[in-house]
């Protein structure tokens, strides 16, 4: 039987060795990208899957002073396009991270989202 000191050292390597895997992930989810989109494909927004904006692009038939509030409205929801995307890449990595760690169900990490 292993002792107690051996034991609070296993549960030590493993905090450690799950710390190290969330920092892998983390970094990955900054450099996986994707793409909102609204209005057919007039507002394009790319951002990481952490959430991160990288780029915007707006048709050229929108830049009017007559289609201000559209092109807004069209902004926002292509942002959360974006946002929405983001969060199913980076749930799909963290899950693939957290595949056959003993994890009581309900359990997320990263502890501080």
């Amino acid at each position: 039987m292993k002792s107690l000191d051996e034991m609070i050292a296993a549960a030590q390597n493993a905090a450690q060795t799950i710390q190290t895997q969330m920092e892998q992930a983390q970094a990955t989810l900054d450099k996986l990208e994707v793409e909102g989109v609204s209005g057919g494909g007039l507002v394009t927004i790319r951002a990481t899957a952490k959430g991160r904006i990288i780029g915007v692009n707006i048709d050229e038939s929108l830049l009017q002073p007559s289609e201000k509030q559209m092109l807004e409205d069209l902004i926002a929801a292509a942002l959360n396009d974006a946002r929405s995307k983001a969060d199913s890449v980076s749930n799909a990595e963290m899950s693939k991270m957290t595949q056959g760690l003993p994890l009581p169900a309900g359990f997320k990490l990263p502890f501080g989202n």
